[in-house]
């Protein structure tokens, strides 16, 4: 049975509904998970800590694509909420167009700036020409993998939740496919990598852009478009706050390899590189059961369904706390394996890996929490509340306590620091929530 905005949801349709969004930004960060995994274990640590060092660049750029993709489905649901289906269509196709014009500007700074950058985040000699090759190809398709964020939020919106994932799932499996054959097989390094990725990346960009394109029985059809500076402007602003999340996420990853290379050197990197293939995993289902909820949030919003949003929001909430315990109890389990996956042919690295790993992990229970939060407030509309929450658990607490902690417990402040941060992070969400229900009557 077809699930639409306008339903009741109980705990299974909740589920059904947000699970195809789920386990689609699962399948996204996977793309950079198999990179590293093949880079590991077929080029060795050098390439795979120069990977690490150059991604958060890439993530800077391809973070407007979230920004765009957030901020305007909160337009888009709340407009279908008011029955205003042509208006919604006309602003969905304005989204993808500008998605892709912003992607090849991007594109362009971006491979001019590769080199320099790499330098500035503090590659070695030896790391610098793998971290320049791999930029430059996966920067390459910067339009692709903006359109492919922007389609992931809209597939919620147009009630089409599991074909988003098929599809994801599809660019998915020829992204782990050309890894094999590229870096296992024909031996390419770092440039079968970036090609695998950037292949997939095409693929899950081109095929959601023929399905809108043509005659669908979604709600949402690409077409003639509705140009608005005004509508523009209001879905930045909107989906700031997830701009600001991407960006701060990466700026936070380049002061953590500072302190590493500081503290513990390359070695340092290639740790934390592990860690952030999972850490991509486990906030992807956070971020993907954000997605999957907005669209509920605008268009009971829009529709002044107050029952319907309590009810989204109490779930929520419990089902947050579920994730996040079940979520920690398995990266403790899977620790070592983990570990022993990606760096298992150096001992020293290893040993670190394992060691952070079980350290971090327990950020995982209340990272979610905070989350949802910033992304609720986006779906409302109040783009201001949800970037404070994004600035504060980022740019702030997350940057604050990677570079105070350290000062006092040497290495193992930095693998702490995400702990602090995310409690620190989800104390502000609840303030938040608390003060603003009133307003938006959800609790």
């Amino acid at each position: 049975m077809r699930v639409q905005l306008s339903d009741h949801f109980n705990y299974r349709k909740l589920l059904r509904f947000v699970l195809p969004p789920i386990l689609m930004m699962v399948f996204t960060s996977i793309y950079g998970v198999v990179d590293g995994f093949f880079i590991s274990n077929f080029t060795g640590k050098t390439p795979f800590a120069a990977i690490n060092l150059i991604m958060p660049f890439i993530m800077v750029l391809g973070s407007v694509g979230f920004m765009l993709g957030t901020g305007a489905t909160a337009i888009i649901a709340k407009l279908l909420g008011e029955g205003k289906r042509e208006d919604a269509n006309k602003y969905f196709s304005l989204f993808i167009y500008v998605t892709f014009l912003c992607g090849a500007f991007l594109a362009i700074i971006g491979e001019l700036l590769a080199p320099n950058v790499a330098h500035w985040l503090g590659a070695t000699p030896e790391m610098l020409p793998y971290c320049v090759t791999y930029g430059r190809i996966v920067l390459s398709t910067v339009p692709f993998f903006m359109l492919q964020n922007v389609f992931q939020s809209f597939f919620s919106t147009a009630e089409k939740p599991m074909l988003g994932f098929i599809i994801t799932i599809l660019a998915g499996c020829v992204n782990i496919i050309l890894d094999a054959v590229l870096v296992a097989v024909l031996k390419m390094g770092v440039s079968g990598a970036a090609i695998a990725t950037c292949v997939s990346q095409v693929l899950g960009a081109i095929v959601p852009l023929l399905y809108f394109t043509c005659r669908n029985s979604s709600l949402l059809r690409l077409g003639h478009a509705k140009f608005s500076w005004k509508i523009i402007f209001k879905a930045c602003s909107n989906g700031v706050s997830e701009f600001i999340g991407n960006i701060s996420a990466s700026i936070v990853g380049i002061v953590f390899n500072f302190q590493l290379m500081r503290l513990v050197g390359e070695n340092g990197v290639s740790a934390y590189g592990v860690m952030m293939y999972v850490n991509f995993i486990y906030v992807a289902i956070y971020i993907g059961y954000a997605i999957g909820t907005a669209p509920l949030i605008g268009y009971n919003h829009g529709a002044q369904n107050t029952n319907e949003l309590k009810n989204i929001f109490k779930k929520s909430m419990l089902l947050m706390g579920i994730f996040g315990v079940c979520m920690t109890v398995l990266a403790l389990a899977l620790s070592e394996p983990i570990a022993k996956l990606f760096v298992g042919y150096d001992q020293t690295v290893f040993a670190m890996t394992k060691n952070a790993f079980r350290l971090y992990s327990f950020s995982f229970v209340f990272s979610g929490y905070s989350i949802f939060a910033s992304s609720m407030f986006t779906a409302f509309g109040d783009g201001l509340v949800s970037a404070i929450i994004s600035v504060m658990r980022t740019i702030v607490f997350q940057l604050l306590t990677v570079l105070v902690l350290p000062i006092f417990f040497g290495v193992t402040g930095v693998w702490i620091s995400m702990l602090v941060a995310e409690i620190l992070a989800m104390l502000v969400a609840g303030v938040f929530c608390l003060t603003k229900r009133k307003k938006y009557h959800y609790l």
